[in-house]
């Protein structure tokens, strides 16, 4: 059966179909992620180096987890790369992707501004600042995405014994949008926000925003990678697909992104041999 990729996956595609040269438009890959590896400019870094070693183009839709997932299970991507290991697990559990591999990490970190209205800067218990947070009324953005971080968002609310959809109140802005937007926001209405360390490194308009909270165990963020099934959606290209993971797993692709900084500081901590993270 001929299956016809959705419109958002043509128009990432439709510059490149225009301009490739007759034969070397099959030789590229979609990777359905995260706004948070793309934001962070970690493709910006890893992709040159994939296409010198292969000649394989991957063509990043940046979204949000639950969307890239959904990406996948549509069989509009050939790869997934996200933060979600429970949706990740599922995803193949469902038939719909081949493998998950560990890929590397970082960790969550929230950002506040300097006048630390809730008085949680400093702190090492996320748990114990956002209910500080809540009963203070202090100013919070959420993604409200669906993405890797706002699950660790609301997973963090309920560890903090915090019903988040009924205590909500005027303090609490849910904006559907990504990283970049979300800490963006935060930085126009001085509030908290939970974000990657890897876009915090690399968000420019900082404003009066600072790290508040780092360094609990729960803030961890681990990323993984799943080639999706090509007997679910026969139009998968399997092998550049397969080439993309074994690459970013390998000990170059692994190299690569432990040599990726910004301002001297590594954003990501490759772990592709850790088979239970």
């Amino acid at each position: 059966m001929f299956h016809v990729r959705s419109l958002t996956t043509a128009l990432v595609l439709g510059t490149f179909a225009l301009t490739a040269p007759a034969g070397a438009q099959n030789k590229s890959i979609i990777v359905s992620s995260t706004t948070s590896t793309q934001d962070s400019g970690l493709f910006g870094h890893l992709l040159p180096l994939f296409k010198s070693k292969t000649g394989i183009d991957v063509k990043v839709v940046s979204q949000g987890t639950g969307q890239a997932l959904d990406t996948g299970r549509r069989g509009d991507a050939d790869v997934v790369f996200v933060h979600a290991k429970s949706q990740e697990e599922k995803f193949v559990a469902d038939g719909f992707g081949v493998k998950r591999h560990p890929v590397m990490y970082n960790e969550f970190v929230l950002i506040g501004p300097k006048s630390d209205p809730a008085g949680v800067k400093g702190s090492k218990d996320i748990v114990a600042a956002l209910k500080t947070i809540r009963d203070k009324g202090a100013p919070f953005i959420s993604r409200g995405d669906k993405s890797g971080t706002h699950a660790a968002e609301l997973n963090l609310w309920k560890a903090a014994g915090v019903d988040i959809e009924k205590e909500k109140g005027p303090w609490y802005k849910s904006i559907g949008q990504g990283m970049g937007a979300a800490l963006a926001t935060a930085s126009a209405g001085n509030a908290y926000v939970l974000a990657d360390r890897g876009t915090w490194l690399s968000f420019r308009n900082r404003g009066d925003l600072i790290v508040s909270v780092e360094g609990d165990k729960r803030l961890f963020n681990q990323y993984g990678v799943i080639l999706v099934n090509p007997a679910r959606h026969p139009t998968v290209k399997k092998d550049f697909g397969q080439q993309f993971i074994d690459w970013l797993v390998s000990k170059k692709g692994q190299k690569a992104i432990a040599d990726y900084t910004i301002g001297g500081e590594q954003l990501f901590y490759p772990n592709a041999e850790d088979a239970g993270a």
